[in-house]
């Protein structure tokens, strides 16, 4: 039986160097002009997968 990659956590996870998995956090796309720049900023950078996650997100992408 073929293993099949699952096309949406692959548009949405990116894998580092040391092999973990980073995610884009939420609350950056609309409504920004209501947001303190504080806010802002501590949204901007990507978040790293807990370990709990990594699991699900390996058996979603088997090829990796």
């Amino acid at each position: 039986m073929t293993l099949k990659t699952r096309s949406w956590v692959k548009k949405r996870v990116k894998v580092t160097g040391t092999g973990k998995f980073k995610v884009d956090k939420a609350c950056k796309r609309h409504l920004l002009s209501d947001k303190t720049k504080k806010a802002k900023g501590r949204n901007k950078y990507g978040l790293v997968v807990s370990g709990s996650e990594v699991k699900k997100i390996r058996e979603q992408l088997p090829h990796l």
